[in-house]
């Protein structure tokens, strides 16, 4: 036997080369890596990583599912339907459908209100300077303690007053007008800067009351009548804006069908008075 190779030896590729070659002469096709699942996306941390690290993994990025978002939008809608609510129950006040003229006159009343108060205290001052600078002080005192008296006398309804102001005349033709109804005047016309007030020959004090029903009125205990007449001193510029305010005293009282009539004078007379009574207790602690 011969130890020469046969040519067509040499030419044969080996069998490891032709092992993986199809019949058509290609590669088989290499499987393909599976696609990464929903719990692949998410890159694991390496066995290294801290403890941080691996929590953080777990928690970015976030996986939302479908219930959620429907939560979450459904809560966002809630939310602004009660924003819009509440906003829409803060914008319903009296101030709302007013006019630009009711909101000017507002206003000016809340600056005549700041300057009587300043006026006030200019008064005040000048009297405590009066008494300081003055070479007799005291006839100087005594002036200002008769002043004082008069002032309180008029106040407490035991002295009579006149001055400028105006005339309130309610008419109450259905009998609507309730106890309350007086009051609220009572109260407006004082912060509008009223000084003596007189209602149907009562005087008004720190301490009168209203009572009973409607068409049936007491001012006092004493029995009033319509059309209730309200005699008041102060500034007529403040007092009758006052009452004429959008959702004031007159509006209110024709909502019940009454009318209320204002008219200013340059002197009103405030003559019904109130028996000045001795105190049973107190006594003064000047000494």
């Amino acid at each position: 036997m011969s130890n020469e190779q046969n040519p067509d030896d040499e030419q044969r590729p080996d069998k490891e080369q032709w092992r993986g070659v199809n019949h058509a002469g290609a590669l088989p096709p290499e499987t393909p890596a599976s696609a990464p699942g929903p719990e692949q996306s998410r890159p694991a941390p390496s066995e290294g990583a801290s403890g941080r690290q691996r929590l953080r993994a777990g928690l970015w990025p976030p996986r939302v599912s479908r219930a959620q978002l429907i939560v979450a939008l459904l809560l966002f809608v809630l939310g602004l339907g009660l924003a819009i609510q509440v906003r829409s129950n803060s914008d319903n006040s009296a101030l709302r459908g007013a006019r630009q003229e009711d909101l000017v006159r507002i206003l000016d009343e809340l600056d005549n209100r700041t300057q009587r108060l300043e006026d006030e205290k200019q008064r005040l001052d000048d009297q405590r300077t009066e008494l300081e600078n003055s070479s007799d002080q005291a006839e100087e005192a005594r002036k200002q303690t008769l002043e004082k008296e008069r002032q309180l006398g008029i106040l407490a309804g035991t002295v009579a007053a006149h001055g400028p102001g105006i005339t309130l005349t309610i008419s109450d033709p259905a009998g609507s007008v309730e106890p309350d109804m007086l009051l609220d005047t009572i109260q407006e016309l004082r912060a509008a800067g009223a000084e003596a007030i007189e209602i149907d020959g009562v005087r008004v004090v720190a301490n009168t009351y209203f009572s009973g029903d409607a068409g049936d009125l007491r001012v006092d205990g004493r029995k009033v009548e319509a059309p209730y007449e309200f005699k008041v001193i102060g500034k007529p510029q403040d007092l009758e804006p006052a009452l004429n305010i959008p959702g004031g005293v007159v509006q209110t009282l024709e909502k019940e069908q009454a009318t209320a009539e204002v008219v200013r004078a340059d002197d009103i007379v405030v003559d019904a008075l109130r028996p000045a009574k001795q105190p049973d207790h107190a006594r003064s602690s000047s000494r």
